[in-house]
């Protein structure tokens, strides 16, 4: 057994019931953060261009929104619903890490940025929800029976 089967195996047999219901939160913010960026995609370009971290082309930048909005609310739906969860979480951890990165430069010196900490969290339960998967409640729950 390699280390993927024994870490899946490990949070199929170690998980909480509590722990759905925040998996189901979870997925529901970033579904109702992608339906956001999607009403307003130019926040979300502007939000992307004024960090001045690389020069993007037009066309890049804007694959790089429908990107986001369509991975927030496709991972989001995979999360909330419990089918494909780790999936979902493994699109989702690459972009919540560079939004804590964008949001939170001094996460813990005054003033604090409002918008760090739902990325923080988020980004905590992603990594949590890859480990422990869909749980009892859940979509993958009821198939597999």
């Amino acid at each position: 057994m390699n280390l993927v089967h024994k870490i899946e195996n490990w949070g199929d047999t170690h998980h909480p019931k509590i722990l759905d219901l925040i998996r189901i939160a979870l997925g529901v913010f970033l579904l109702v953060k992608g339906i956001a960026f999607m009403e307003n995609t130019a926040y979300l370009k502007s939000l992307i261009d004024n960090q001045n971290v690389v020069d993007l082309s037009p066309v890049v930048l804007m694959i790089m929104v429908y990107y986001v909005t369509f991975a927030h609310m496709v991972g989001g739906i995979l999360i909330a619903v419990g089918i494909l969860t780790r999936l979902g979480c493994i699109i989702q951890i690459p972009i919540v890490l560079v939004a804590v990165f964008l949001t939170s430069t001094n996460i813990f010196q005054e003033p604090i940025n409002a918008m760090a900490w739902p990325s923080v969290t988020a980004l905590v339960l992603l990594v949590i929800f890859t480990i422990l998967g869909s749980g009892p409640i859940s979509l993958d729950k009821y198939l597999s029976e």
